[in-house]
């Protein structure tokens, strides 16, 4: 049976504070050399109690989520660019839905200054994000509030949002597995977010490659109920076979690249 050893065990404990740590940073504070952080990840990640990232590992959950402020923090740079490219998939004067996420609050910003459009949202982060913007309108889903992120979840949230059918759906999932099912933490999210998606005529997934190293216990559904999936970097092979059964298109962004690199565009039959 594995037994983390002192340092690795407050790594861990950092980990479950701020949702990810960097060698760097780990190096630092325990007066040792990167090499031997290193190793601590790696033994972690072994047992699955870390997910390797470049630079650092994330904590590996499986039946919680990370707190909203580290959600935030992880992965930002690479959910800004997902953000801007699932934007331009956006045409002005459509209707759409913006759920519960990180990344689909990226989408919003990517979105203020925009003309023409209607976002309902079960985000209050949304709301606040786009209020400032004239040329959209915004409707905010009644319901219980997540204190913890804001969420808008329950069963008035559901009714409103079978009151529409929009033109795209910009939906998040905080775990992806490589058969092709999206996951979450809480069922009250996830029925919204099923409900969501059976509005809406085009529906576009957001999320980070860090998703498919995560587990959740909950199923939003499957990734043939998708129509584009965007993301930092290619899937996991077999996903990416799943999708081109699906006919699933994947839209990968690089996150360093300059503003007129453009997109690497996979298209589901390859």
């Amino acid at each position: 049976m594995f037994t983390p050893t002192p340092r690795q065990a407050q790594i861990l404990a950092l980990a479950r504070q701020s949702g990810r740590v960097s060698v760097e940073d780990l190096a630092g504070r325990f007066d040792v050399t990167p090499q031997t952080i290193r190793k601590d990840l790696n033994d972690l990640s072994d047992q699955r109690l870390l997910s390797r990232t470049h630079g650092g590992a994330m904590l590996l959950s499986g039946v919680e989520n990370v707190a909203y402020d580290a959600r935030r923090e992880i992965a930002a740079h690479e959910k800004a660019a997902i953000g801007e490219r699932a934007a331009e998939l956006i045409p002005d004067n459509a209707s759409l839905f913006v759920n519960i996420g990180t990344t689909t609050e990226a989408v919003a910003r990517a979105l203020v200054g925009r003309s023409g459009l209607l976002v309902i949202t079960n985000n209050i982060h949304v709301v606040t994000i786009l209020l400032p913007s004239p040329g959209v309108e915004v409707i905010c889903a009644g319901g219980l509030v997540r204190r913890s992120d804001g969420g808008i979840v329950g069963e008035a949230t559901v009714d409103l949002v079978s009151q529409f059918k929009v033109d795209v759906a910009i939906i998040g999932a905080s775990a992806i597995d490589i058969d092709g099912t999206l996951l979450d933490f809480d069922y009250r999210e996830v029925r919204v977010a099923q409900k969501i998606i059976e509005n809406a005529r085009e529906v576009i997934l957001v999320a980070d490659r860090i998703k498919f190293s995560r587990k959740a216990p909950v199923r939003i559904g499957h990734v043939e109920q998708i129509d584009v999936l965007v993301t930092d970097r290619p899937p996991p092979e077999a996903f990416a076979e799943v999708c081109r059964q699906s006919g699933v298109r994947i839209v990968c962004v690089d996150p360093d690249a300059g503003p007129d690199a453009g997109a690497d565009d996979e298209t589901a039959d390859g």
